[in-house]
């Protein structure tokens, strides 16, 4: 590749604050339910292994940058490069402490265990308040094996979780016992890292025994929730990657945000499913609701923040006039893009008869607050699956 185009791409990661190390390849983890197994909607370019030459002008650019007390840095380029485990780069722990030496910024991690569990301890040690690490441990259950044939063992990933480095350990429902019993081992080895539980998607690319296994978990989700809930474990327990149950219970913000929005009756308005059943259980004939399905990443993807405007375009049917929540487009280094880097005014250019006008209320910074304010086990136990009124939010039909 062009050193210059190369670089370019590294200066919009870094832009977004990313930390664009590459593997040089596809990720070799090749894990069954990954989301990126199939990222052809979005442009990516193939960016060779990074170097010590790459490094040092990476580290460059990211001095430029200032430092903001609530931002961290996120290891991994993903807005225009496919997101790979970054540390099987033979480098990439170096780099990371090179740059928690040389720069006074926050990081964040992602990976499914592959840092020596002694060596990424030692440096939560040394930079405290610095290391956000976000462990994917996915599954200890027995399903471990056949999603994830390739990663570290689950001896591994308890070995990285005896320590303080782990901020958090990702890992969901895949049937009876499993998530439940995640939460017990987890907890009895760190008490304080925060349990990050729900469900893993299946989108249209995932095979059918893999996808089947998600629905079960789906399935069983509300009894290993009410399991953990019970067990009370001393850490924080929260529920994410559900868009149903993060819609309901947040229908009191979505309410008032979408009262504050002061549309009127002929108004159509752009949303997903779950907040079109909100919406139509609680706000009915206050405004047109079109309703847009995830046609582009298929599956039973239910999210407006994944919309896509090819997704709404499908919806488009007479209409004149219609909103469009801001939280759509908020691609990358500040851009009015959607998640396939189709801008808003390349969409807007395809249907000159429609104004389109923007509902800057619903963006990202309140879709992923509230997330993080409602997404407790403790909620979902007490006000979703104890509360009559989600049977009526589940029973809402979506348009054809």
């Amino acid at each position: 590749m062009d050193t210059n185009l190369l670089y370019d791409i590294f200066r919009r990661e870094i832009h977004d604050r990313k930390i664009p190390i590459s593997l040089g390849k596809t990720c070799p983890v090749k894990c069954a339910f990954c989301y990126e197994k199939d990222h052809s909607y979005r442009q990516t370019f193939d960016t060779p292994l990074t170097t010590q030459e790459d490094w040092k002008f990476m580290l460059g650019e990211i001095a430029k940058c200032p430092t903001r007390p609530d931002e961290a840095w996120v290891m991994g380029g993903n807005n225009y490069m496919e997101w790979t485990d970054v540390f099987l780069h033979p480098r990439a722990l170096d780099w990371m402490e090179e740059f928690l030496e040389t720069t006074d910024k926050k990081v964040t991690l992602f990976t499914v265990g592959y840092v020596p569990p002694e060596r990424i301890n030692r440096l939560a040690e040394k930079y405290p308040g610095r290391i956000d690490f976000e462990l994917s441990v996915i599954t200890l259950s027995p399903h471990r094996k056949k999603l994830m044939p390739r990663a570290p063992s689950a001896e591994q990933v308890l070995k990285i979780i005896d320590g303080p480095a782990v901020t958090s350990a990702n890992f969901y429902s895949f049937g009876p016992n499993t998530m439940s019993e995640d939460a017990q081992t987890i907890s009895r080895i760190n008490r304080k890292c925060l349990l990050w539980m729900g469900c893993l998607t299946p989108l249209k690319y995932i095979d059918p025994e893999t996808t089947a296994l998600m629905r079960q978990g789906k399935r069983y989700l509300p009894s290993e929730a009410k399991k953990i809930y019970y067990d009370n474990p001393p850490n924080t327990t929260m529920i994410h990657t559900e868009s149903y149950i993060t819609a309901f219970l947040n229908r009191n913000k979505i309410l008032k945000t979408f009262d504050s929005c002061e549309l009127e009756k002929n108004d159509w308005v752009v949303m997903a499913g779950s907040v079109y059943r909100v919406l139509t259980l609680f706000r009915r004939n206050r405004a047109r609701f079109l309703y847009v399905s995830n046609d582009t990443l298929g599956g039973d993807s239910d999210c407006t923040t994944l919309l896509t405007f090819e997704d709404i375009a499908k919806r488009l049917n007479g209409q004149t006039q219609v909103w469009l929540p801001k939280v759509i487009f908020e691609g990358g280094a500040g851009q009015e893009k959607d998640i396939c880097g189709t801008t808003l005014v390349e969409f807007k250019m395809r249907f000159p008869r429609i104004r389109f006008k923007v509902l800057r209320q619903i963006d990202s910074y309140l879709s992923n607050r509230k997330l993080y304010e409602k997404g407790y086990i403790k909620n979902y136990v007490e006000d979703y699956l104890n509360n009559p009124l989600s049977k009526k939010f589940e029973a809402v039909p979506l348009p054809n």
